[in-house]
């Protein structure tokens, strides 16, 4: 039984380390996370706008089965003059297409994503994750070769009209079209042996908004360090700044986001 639990644990290992190379830190992948799992996170994100202010994001993940997956979020921030609770979200991913070879893979997915904010709208840009309420969708394509993950992201999103909170002369976020570009290296182990070696990896991400009413846009870069300790505990590092653009006070301007994740294999039944 020791044997078998202990194999066990490898092959999740085995699993973890050939795929962490795609777990981008802005966005997600088409790989989903193993069935039968949970996956608990916590994200902080601050930024100068023009004063500091910061978000925290709880969030718990589920991985139903190899296709479908599931995240439920609440987002709390001071960016209204007081720490409060802000709103929460549902995103849910379903991974259609899978071609699977020995040290490579495609995978695409679709995804989809509702949310709620109290916050008020000072920006034509829309951000599902704390700043408007609305609902989202797209498609995800991830392409491993070997150490190296590249995922392309293209999602449309939609911003509900709460006129309640909308403040007078500000702008009215209505659609909007957004893309990334995504990529990351398994920079080590070099050469994996079990699943407590620890994992490093390099992320370099271009994340962009267009909105199609008017044209403004903006394109981000966004460099990420990674580490992965027992394929099981996750941290994250990474800051975002915008390389062009021309909406003004957005909030995910030149950002840092900080997450610690922590998996449960096999808890679902």
């Amino acid at each position: 039984m020791r044997r078998i639990f202990l194999l066990l644990l490898i092959l999740i290992g085995s699993y973890s380390s050939a795929f962490n190379q795609e777990l981008y830190v802005f966005t997600e992948p088409a790989s989903n996370m193993p069935t039968k799992s949970i996956g608990v996170r916590i994200t902080n994100e601050g930024m100068n706008n023009p004063n500091f202010m910061s978000r925290t994001i709880p969030e718990v993940m589920f991985g139903f089965n190899k296709n479908l997956m599931m995240h439920a979020q609440a987002f709390l921030s001071d960016m209204d003059g007081k720490y409060r609770l802000e709103g929460g979200s549902l995103y849910a991913k379903y991974r259609f297409l899978s071609f699977d070879e020995a040290h490579s893979h495609f995978r695409a997915a679709a995804f989809g994503r509702i949310s709620t904010s109290k916050r008020p709208t000072f920006t034509n840009d829309i951000n599902l994750e704390g700043d408007n309420s609305g609902y989202q969708g797209g498609f995800i394509f991830t392409q491993l070769l070997h150490k190296l993950a590249i995922s392309a992201t293209l999602g449309y999103a939609h911003s509900f009209r709460d006129t309640e909170k909308q403040v007078l002369g500000m702008p009215k976020p209505n659609n909007m079209l957004s893309y990334s570009l995504s990529s990351g290296y398994l920079l080590l182990p070099f050469v994996y042996k079990n699943y407590t070696q620890p994992n490093f990896n390099l992320y370099f991400e271009l994340l962009g908004k267009t909105d199609p009413s008017n044209g403004a846009s903006y394109l981000d870069l966004a460099p990420a360090l990674q580490v992965i300790l027992n394929s099981t505990t996750r941290i994250d590092l990474g800051y975002r700044f915008q390389a062009s653009g021309n909406i003004a006070n957005r909030y995910t301007k030149n950002m840092y986001l900080i997450r610690a994740e922590f998996n449960f294999f096999n808890v679902l039944k």
